[in-house]
């Protein structure tokens, strides 16, 4: 047995020298990742139910998976002439998008958050925003929403520029819609199946055909 442990010592050794090698950071997304349990070597390792239900219980965990997994896959952004709330051609298109898009996750809801640049005063630019907004949900609404899961917040007006500018600039000219969370009313929420939500297939893609 002695002699055993003594042909293994090496070995143990050198792995975990390469373990100690591994950032903070490799770890950490390692143990926030990997929801079907962890890599040889972490502590949760072989307990991936255990795992599972702890991620599949964490609503916020998801809602962040899902807010980007939305911004990967459609323009989360709309953009606005001077002084102006009317959706251009550009802007209707891309919240087309965003409606087909949160068409196929009917759990989940959303924000609008509307932004201005600093041409105007802080009151005007604040009514701007939530202007921006509105326009945004509304035309939503015309493509199939629910007002219920989607919703126009108090304007950020232009205390949140993209560009930190006093000049008219178009691109802090926006509204921009975020995912915030799940309809605690659905049964699949209910039953804490947050990662079908997330991962769920479904066909096409919110850029297809639009």
């Amino acid at each position: 047995m002695a002699r055993f442990v003594y042909k293994l010592a090496p070995f143990l050794v050198a792995t975990f020298g390469l373990g100690a090698c591994a950032s903070t950071d490799e770890v950490a997304a390692t143990a926030r990742y990997s929801s079907a349990g962890n890599y040889a070597g972490m502590e949760s390792f072989g307990i991936a139910t255990q795992t599972n239900t702890l991620r599949m219980s964490d609503a916020n965990f998801y809602s962040l998976e899902l807010a980007a997994r939305f911004a990967n896959d459609v323009d989360t952004v709309v953009n606005f002439a001077t002084n102006s709330a009317e959706l251009d051609t550009q802007a209707k298109s891309i919240i087309r998008r965003q409606a087909n898009w949160i068409k196929q996750f009917p759990e989940v809801r959303f924000r609008v958050y509307g932004h201005a640049d600093a041409t105007g005063s802080r009151q005007q630019n604040k009514l701007l925003g939530q202007r921006r907004a509105n326009a945004v949900v509304s035309y939503m609404i015309q493509n199939g929403i629910s007002k219920n899961r989607v919703q126009a917040v108090t304007s950020l007006g232009d205390s949140q520029p993209m560009i930190v500018t006093p000049g008219d600039e178009r691109i802090n000219r926006r509204a921009v819609t975020e995912v915030t969370g799940f309809v605690t009313s659905h049964p699949m929420v209910m039953n804490g199946e947050y990662g079908q939500i997330v991962y769920r297939n479904y066909t096409g893609t919110a850029s297809d055909g639009l």
